[in-house]
């Protein structure tokens, strides 16, 4: 069936600008997505995301966005005619400043070899190298259940070595929706965790004894202190 443009609009359009995408950029942390230039004009300010709040980096919030192509390939082939005038609106924009206007990428041909012809495979997905630590959330007390806590659904996780146990913290708290009452206790081995202390700080001093195929494993526990009121 023909699907209107405007049942899809919602899903193209960024919320910042309430425009359609232009270079959509996503951030790593959520998953949400922008134009670039609004998305990176907004952490001139902020290091939180526009549309859920959740802090995507403590110091350098530009580290955890990538261009999404494949999203903006779609809105193009959506909306007819906006590539076209974006691209003159950026060639004006050149001119008008006396500046040369960039050239498009040229994708780099593929050598051709003798014999039985060789498919090129890419991967579809590259993980960041900022990524760089995959950690295994184990909660303490499963097998006794979780109580009235939303379980975790996804346990293993990728994230910055620059990440700390407090980035950790507020991604339990977040993904179970913990209220402030909730203590939550994050442990390595037998260490005690700070918020401080960043992923990479923690494998380095731990070692081998913290990893378990790759992973570094964490365990969590929640304890509920009552409100104390005054």
């Amino acid at each position: 069936r023909m699907i209107n443009l405007a049942e899809l609009t919602p899903y193209i359009l960024c919320s910042i600008c309430k425009g359609y995408f232009i270079d959509a950029t996503t951030i790593t942390e959520c998953l949400h997505t922008f134009c670039k230039s609004c998305i990176v004009r907004h952490f001139y300010y902020s290091n939180r995301c526009p549309k859920c709040n959740i802090v995507v980096h403590q110091t350098q919030p530009l580290y955890n966005i990538r261009l999404d192509r494949q999203l903006q390939d779609i809105v193009y082939k959506l909306v007819v005619n906006l590539e076209e005038r974006e691209k003159k609106q950026m060639h004006d924009f050149y001119k008008e400043r006396g500046l040369e206007v960039p050239k498009p990428a040229v994708p780099q041909p593929v050598p051709v070899s003798r014999g039985r012809p060789r498919k090129v495979l890419g991967s579809v997905f590259r993980i960041p190298p900022e990524l760089d630590i995959s950690i295994l959330l184990e909660f303490i007390g499963a097998n006794e259940g979780t109580g009235n806590f939303k379980p975790l659904e996804k346990k293993f996780v990728r994230v910055s070595g620059e990440a700390t146990i407090g980035h950790v913290e507020k991604f339990l708290r977040r993904k179970m929706d913990l209220d402030r009452t909730c203590q939550v206790d994050i442990i390595c081995g037998d260490h005690l965790l700070e918020h401080y202390q960043t992923l990479r700080e923690i494998r380095q001093a731990i070692g081998e004894s913290a990893v378990q195929d790759g992973l570094l494993v964490l365990h969590y526990g929640l304890v509920v202190s009552p409100l104390t009121v005054p």
